[in-house]
């Protein structure tokens, strides 16, 4: 039950959390996204519509101060600029009228009889024209009799002096602007505003409802005192509801890989201690049995050591001597590997003191040249000047020592390279012991601390299982590194205790 919460935890932790919190990034990033493209899809309608104003406005213009050339020309013959607005009128869909009125604003002709003679002169975009002399266009919207809703253009005719002889004025025809608008964008909502904030047109305005600025794009038309305002679309659920969809998917898919690479790498974690637990209570099995074995057979050993000395000093016989001889070496041996087996044993109390371990290396020394001597074998050894001293016993370190050492020696059978380099890394001083031996096979590499594993005919597969015993007590480390019939590198790591002064 409580591993079962765990992985539901764990679960919950790397995929359901990060998935929401994705998800809703992603989704959210995305609303922006569909937004700013909505944006920009009404900023690039407003200005397809601003520049058509623009360049209606323009064309009108010129019409008009064509027209107002002639009228200039003709202002003492009212009677032919009548026919000539009628022709203007009839060639140009845009005009609802087209009309000459004299300096105060009364119409003189025209190319229709909708327009009174008197209608036009209180008109504020008259006046304005009469005030300012230039063109001017209706702010606001009118009606002629025919029902038409039309926006007045106005240019004056000026003589010599400057001044006001005539004013032509167009009346475009607001559902021509209008049908021209709903063909270049039939589906927008669309509003042109004067400078009142007055509705002066639009296209689907009757499906606006309230304008709210967060929602409208405006744009000011250059050659107009105008605006014009396109509706943002509205978001596309659907289409957000898919991509978020999506997402969702896409974040469960890679959290779920995630939550399988976690799960994957907790399960080879609990297994490398798993293995490493029933290691050490093997290692443990095997100390506690090595331990009381030894402790057995040790006693015995003492009588026959004895014994044999006793019979040596009675039988001179050079065949008998040399047979005690012999039963002295083995007896030595069993000794030897005894000493291993106690060492594997529950951990005794040690006598730990502080020494120089460049000390224990110079006095290894003879031993370590004598055996380099008989494998032929050139060794070479580097230390610092200044001391390093260490938390250790002597003897078991110099067990370990000359433990590698003579590993080292027995692969090198046909000569080689040793060498023996003390360095200080931080808070550690490093022991690195290199030789160019056999090596040791990748396969085996794991094995090597082992109890009783051995690639030796005659080992007993406890040399490096003592001396990673014996470092651990010092709260050192030891470590292997080997290459087939390249060579062996062994790094031993042991804490640096200061000597205050």
């Amino acid at each position: 039950m409580k591993k079962n919460y765990r992985n539901l935890f764990i679960y919950l932790l790397v995929v359901i959390i990060p998935t929401i919190i994705l998800s809703i990034f992603f989704i959210n990033l995305r609303m922006k996204e569909d937004y700013t493209e909505r944006v920009e899809h009404a900023k690039w309608i407003a200005s397809i519509h601003e520049t058509h104003w623009n360049q209606f406005i323009s064309e009108t213009v010129t019409s008009l101060e064509m027209l107002s050339l002639t009228a200039g020309t003709l202002i003492n013959n009212v009677e032919q600029m009548g026919p000539l607005l009628q022709r203007a009128h009839q060639t140009d869909p845009r005009y609802g009228g087209l009309y000459l009125l004299d300096h105060h604003g009364h119409v003189m002709t025209g190319s229709n009889n909708l327009i009174k003679k008197n209608e036009l002169e209180d008109d504020p975009y008259i006046k304005e024209v009469l005030k300012t002399k230039d063109t001017i266009i209706s702010n606001n919207l009118a009606s002629i009799k025919n029902g038409q809703q039309v926006i007045g253009l106005a240019v004056p005719v000026l003589n010599e002096e400057n001044s006001i002889q005539s004013i032509t004025v167009a009346l475009l025809r607001v559902d021509y602007v209008q049908n021209i608008m709903n063909v270049l964008t039939p589906d927008t909502k669309l509003l042109v505003i004067n400078a009142n904030d007055d509705i002066i047109m639009g296209i689907n305005k009757n499906h606006i409802g309230e304008i709210n600025d967060r929602t409208w794009i405006t744009v000011p038309i250059d050659r107009l005192p105008w605006t014009i305002k396109v509706k943002i679309k509205d978001l596309e659920f659907d289409k957000i509801f898919t991509d978020a969809l999506i997402i969702i998917l896409i974040s469960l898919v890679l959290t779920n890989i995630l939550y399988l690479l976690l799960k994957y790498m907790l399960l080879k974690r609990q297994a490398a201690l798993e293995k490493q637990q029933n290691e050490a209570q093997k290692l443990e099995l095997v100390g506690t049995l090595a331990a009381s074995t030894a402790h057995e057979i040790r006693n015995p050993l003492t009588g026959i050591k004895g014994l044999v000395q006793l019979l040596s000093e009675k039988y001179k016989n050079p065949n008998d001597q040399f047979y005690f001889s012999v039963i002295n070496d083995e007896i030595k041996r069993i000794n030897e590997i005894v000493s291993e087996f106690l060492i594997l044993g529950k951990p005794t109390v040690q006598k730990m003191e502080i020494i120089d371990l460049r000390t224990i290396i110079l006095e290894l020394q003879p031993l370590i040249s004598s055996e380099a001597n008989l494998f032929n074998v050139k060794w070479t050894c580097s230390m610092p000047k200044t001391a390093i001293h260490v938390a250790c016993t002597k003897d078991q370190m110099k067990q370990v020592i000359l433990n590698i050492t003579k590993n080292a020696f027995e692969s090198m059978s046909d000569g080689g390279n040793l060498d023996i380099e003390l360095s200080v890394d931080k808070e550690n001083c490093q022991l690195i012991i290199t030789d160019t031996g056999t090596g040791i096979p990748d396969e085996l590499l794991e094995s090597i601390f082992n109890p009783f594993f051995t690639s030796k005919k005659t080992g007993t597969g406890l040399g490096l299982v003592v001396c990673k015993r014996i470092l651990h007590s010092f709260n050192g480390k030891i470590e292997i590194k080997s290459k087939e019939n390249v060579g062996t590198k062994v790094i031993i790591s042991l804490p640096i205790v200061e000597i205050l002064k």
